[in-house]
Order: structure tokens, then C-alpha cells, then sequence
């Protein structure tokens, strides 16, 4: 192990372009190339880069209705079109999807809409 760490105290004094050319004189005697590995590793995209794709599609979940109950439940039909008593309904039960499988904009619309009306809402 001596002669390890004395190489690496020899190679921790050499200038960047003598580590450099060590680099070059290296890959043609052993007929490697340092950069190759380097290269696939960037072109491979993470598993975490996959997984994060842009979702097209949300659920529109009301969680509370708020203190303007009314208002709530207008704008659900509004939204809907349910009747009374569904929209009522709809808006007393904690995490009802008033809206599923929407568009990004109809989603944040739809969010905007009953959070003026004093509701609670969460997009899934």
C-alpha cells in the first residue's frame, strides 16, 4: 500500500496539463478512452428523468366548502350542471371530484372558480 499512496502523492502534484497529457499517454497505451464512460452516463437519462412526466390530465377534489356554502354549491353546478341536491350534496362530502379527467387549464379554471366561492379544493 506504500507505493499507492506515494503514486497518488506523485500524481496529486501534477499540473492539469500534465494530468492531461498522463490522461492521453494512458488511453493509447491501453487502448481506452476516459471520456466513454462519462459520455453514456449523460446521454442515459436517470430513472427519476423518466418518472417525471408533465400530467395532462387532473381531478378537481373539493376537500371543504367553505363558510359560503351557497356559493360553493353554485358554482359546482355551474361546473357540472347537477342538480340541487347533487350539487349540495357534492359540496357536504369531504374530497368529492367535482370535476375528473380534465385538462390542465379547465382543472386550474374549475380550482380558481370554487376558491373564490370559499371552498377548499385540491387538484389530483
Amino acid at each position: 500500500m506504500a507505493d499507492l499512496e506515494k503514486l497518488m502523492d506523485a500524481l496529486s502534484e501534477l499540473t492539469v496539463l500534465e494530468a492531461a497529457e498522463l490522461v492521453k499517454m494512458l488511453e493509447e497505451k491501453w487502448g481506452v478512452s476516459a471520456a466513454a464512460p462519462v459520455a453514456a452516463m449523460a446521454a442515459a437519462p436517470s430513472a427519476a428523468e423518466e418518472e417525471v412526466e408533465e400530467k395532462t390530465e387532473f381531478d378537481v377534489v373539493i376537500k371543504d366548502a367553505g363558510p359560503k356554502k351557497i356559493e360553493t354549491i353554485k358554482v359546482i353546478r355551474q361546473l357540472t350542471n347537477l342538480g340541487l341536491v347533487d350539487a349540495k350534496n357534492m359540496a357536504e362530502t369531504p374530497d368529492s371530484k367535482v370535476l375528473e379527467a380534465v385538462g390542465k387549464d379547465i382543472a386550474q379554471d374549475a380550482k380558481e372558480k370554487l376558491e373564490a366561492a370559499g371552498a377548499k379544493v385540491e387538484l389530483l
